[in-house]
């Protein structure tokens, strides 16, 4: 077979995915149904393809996608016209959709059952890591599927971890994604507190990153301006990671809270926060703008 990569879903984290690969050597078509994400794509150099029929063939030897929710994932490898019958059975699937578990082990059965590798893959690290190829990367299925991918992640990301069986990369991108929502409105809510006392805020971030109330989006991705240069808060809030895709995830993170009895109140209080920002029609912002519904009448910072 060709080493040749299909990669579906190149928007704001799957194109510098691809890029990625381009520029380490490998041969890669691209497809995406946005027809402004796909201009974008051509202008990055990349081998665009008009549809589906003409990017999936027998000569592919790796899918990659990176889709917005489980139905889209289940489309694109189950439907009619999907992956699963029209690829080779030598070739590997890896799915970096951040998708619901029960989706992701239905569309693994049914590669299985064709002989086909397949991994789910979901990402953490943001635009920021995708561009620097230092994305987390979550994988669960087999360990022949998981050793096949490897050379290709590690192009992709700085951390690759095997969670276990197929699911466990959705599985365990859901509950750090849900830690990651609450920390952010809780990086919010301190340094909103600390506006309205008057303290210098960028004093108090200097402190929180050296002390114990330290956090990811303390110490890399603040969720107010001029903290830390090339952050979203600090480009008015341009994701980077939407908001509407933390609040997917915490759907998500709630929905499997409830499939097995877990009490999870702050996860299922940042789903609320979130949801009601969302509404408000912030949903393409970046999540880190969750600080504005934190901050009410004392957040007086520049959005687009």
């Amino acid at each position: 077979m060709s080493e040749l990569i299909a990669f579906i879903g190149v928007g704001n984290m799957g194109l510098p995915m691809a890029e990625n690969l381009m520029k380490s050597g490998k041969k890669i078509k691209v497809f995406d149904v946005s027809k402004m994400t796909i201009d974008i794509a051509k202008e990055k150099k990349l081998d665009v393809v008009k549809n589906l029929d003409d990017l999936i063939t027998t000569e592919v030897s790796t899918v990659i996608t990176m889709l917005p929710e489980g139905k889209h994932s289940k489309e694109v490898f189950l439907g009619d016209n999907g992956v699963i019958n029209k690829v080779s059975k030598d070739c590997l699937l890896i799915d970096c959709s951040t998708i619901d578990i029960q989706t992701s082990k239905e569309i693994g059965k049914k590669a299985t059952e064709k002989g086909i590798q397949m991994i789910d893959a979901p990402v953490s690290g943001g635009v920021m890591g995708a561009q620097k190829a230092t994305l987390n990367i979550m994988v669960g299925g087999s360990k022949k599927a998981f050793d096949l991918a490897l050379p290709l992640l590690k192009i992709m990301g700085k951390n690759i971890f095997h969670a276990g069986d197929l699911g466990s990369g959705n599985g365990a991108k859901i509950c750090n994604n849900m830690s990651l929502g609450i920390a952010m409105i809780a990086a919010s809510e301190s340094l909103m507190l600390a506006k309205r006392l008057n303290i210098d805020i960028k004093k108090v971030h200097e402190i929180m990153k050296n002390a114990s109330g330290n956090s990811w989006p303390i110490s890399v991705y603040p969720p107010l301006p001029d903290l830390i240069e090339g952050t979203p808060s600090s480009n008015n809030y341009r994701p980077g990671f939407s908001a509407g895709m933390m609040n997917k995830d915490l759907k998500l993170a709630n929905d499997c809270a409830k499939s097995v009895n877990a009490d999870t109140p702050l996860g299922k209080l940042a789903l609320e926060i979130y949801e009601k920002f969302c509404k408000e029609g912030n949903d393409a912002k970046d999540f880190s703008a969750i600080s504005k519904e934190i901050g009410g009448d004392a957040w007086d910072y520049p959005i687009d």
